[in-house]
């Protein structure tokens, strides 16, 4: 390793009795990680942050760095599939991103990543990745992990023992029961932490069998990372839900009748993992449930607290989420939230876009960044429609040119538009819940701004 900095691995080991194996928890700093990490941030997409700051005021803010980070924002690393035998949006997609990351976590040098990681992405991507991290290794290591390594070594440690102590195993297998999920216990849990210095917060993703998070340097609370620990984990469970049991979930959703139940299905995973997590987990170790807030999306805050005393119940007598407990989550949206279908910052979340002006995307990001699942094409046809009407997804088409012909085959494409009628020679915006129960949303431009004929369908649903 560069400049003779010793990467501490700390393990814990967990037993769990679930298929009479012992599951493992590891703990660890991956340098290679952290220094990918560090390199996202510098890019020119990433809002301001400490390592954009400690890196431009130091002396390697020049060309030849400046360069490397372009060439690496540029990079094509990202590529997905998804699972198609599963519900749609019941299993996440497979991203070439997560895999490398995992990777980087679980390699101990650049040599053994690439060699893992080879064929994944095109090998001069691959190795043009492993040239940005190997010239940034010690740029990272002067700049951001030296300066903060005793703290963070000491904040490893606590976390260890503060794991070891509040039993995290069985917050794993209440996880299982719940959400009816299996685990193969010969496959590891791996934690990679890296430093966050000057920082109020920490951030924390999921994958595969990987957790990651950044933590402050002077990080207090060490219930509050374990919770988002666990938050991070039950999306794991979630998705490890057999194919049997994605389908009979599925299945209670779309036959449930209320008018809410598509978009209370794609809050759901959010939903339950903060349940799980910041509501069940916290009470537990504090004693009494968080009375501040759980989650930082209002939907997903309030929809959890609204839920959490029938999930507890259910937790508490050992039972998996059932028909019952679906029809239950549905009723308590549709009872307390039954507008929230009708609020753009909500169903934008969960969006596909068709649009032949690409400039549209641009402005759709900047007017919902929270999102969770979206599709884009930039062809108004018969194809794109007909996939577009497959996902559960708000279904949004902006029409800037040939409006007649285009509302004439939307209008093919969906009966619930048969009796609609548009003049194509005026601007408009209409949205229509489908049969699907998703809102379709029909934006015909011709001199307004996009985000300004968007923000209207606001007004007119006030």
């Amino acid at each position: 390793m560069k400049i003779n900095i010793v990467i501490k691995y700390l393990f814990f080991f967990l037993t769990l009795q679930t298929f009479g194996q012992n599951a493992s928890f590891k703990i660890k700093y991956s340098e290679q990680l952290a220094v990918f990490v560090f390199l996202e941030n510098l890019s020119e997409y990433y809002p301001e942050n400490v390592f954009k700051t400690e890196f431009q005021k130091s002396k390697y803010n020049i060309e030849k760095y400046k360069s490397l980070i372009s060439k690496f924002e540029q990079l094509s690393i990202s590529y997905s599939f998804r699972f198609e035998d599963f519900p749609y949006g019941s299993k996440k997609t497979m991203q070439t991103q997560d895999i490398l990351k995992k990777s980087l976590i679980e390699t101990d040098n650049l040599n053994d990543f690439k060699i893992r990681s080879a064929g994944m992405i095109p090998n001069k991507t691959l190795s043009d990745l492993g040239e940005c991290i190997s010239e940034f290794t010690p740029i990272y290591n002067e700049l951001i992990y030296n300066p903060n390594k005793e703290k963070f070594e000491k904040q490893l440690d606590e976390i260890q023992k503060y794991s070891n102590d509040h039993k995290i195993e069985n917050y794993f297998k209440t996880g299982l029961v719940f959400y009816n999920s299996s685990w193969d216990n010969s496959i590891p849990f791996v934690a990679a932490f890296y430093p966050l210095p000057n920082s109020k917060g920490f951030t924390a993703s999921a994958f595969c069998n990987n957790f990651v998070s950044a933590i402050q340097t002077d990080l207090k609370s060490h219930k509050d990372l374990f919770c988002v620990m666990m938050h991070e984990t039950y999306h794991i469970i979630y998705d490890e839900q057999s194919l049997e049991v994605k389908k009979e979930i599925d299945t209670y959703f779309k036959t449930n009748k209320s008018t809410c139940s598509n978009y209370a299905y794609q809050l759901l995973n959010e939903v339950l993992a903060t349940v799980l997590g910041n509501g069940y987990v916290y009470a537990e170790l504090e004693g009494k449930v968080d009375s501040g807030d759980w989650y930082s999306n209002k939907y997903i805050n309030l929809m959890a607290k609204q839920i959490y005393p029938l999930a507890k119940e259910y937790i508490d007598q050992k039972k998996p989420i059932d028909k019952n407990f679906i029809d239950s989550y549905i009723q308590l949206y549709e009872t307390n939230f039954p507008d929230w279908i009708n609020e753009l910052n909500n169903i934008m979340t969960y969006r596909y876009v068709i649009t032949e002006n690409e400039k549209d995307f641009k402005v759709i990001n900047k007017m919902f960044r929270y999102r969770s699942r979206t599709e884009y094409e930039d062809q108004i046809t018969e194809g794109s429609i007909e996939k577009m009407k497959q996902t559960p997804l708000t279904k949004m088409v902006i029409i800037s040119k040939d409006s007649k012909e285009k509302i004439k085959l939307l209008k093919s494409k969906f009966t619930e538009l048969k009796n609609w009628k548009a003049n194509p020679d005026k601007e408009f915006v209409e949205k229509i819940l489908l049969d699907d129960k998703s809102q379709l949303i029909i934006v015909n431009q011709k001199k307004t701004e996009l985000e300004t004929l968007i923000k209207s369908i606001n007004e007119k649903s006030k």
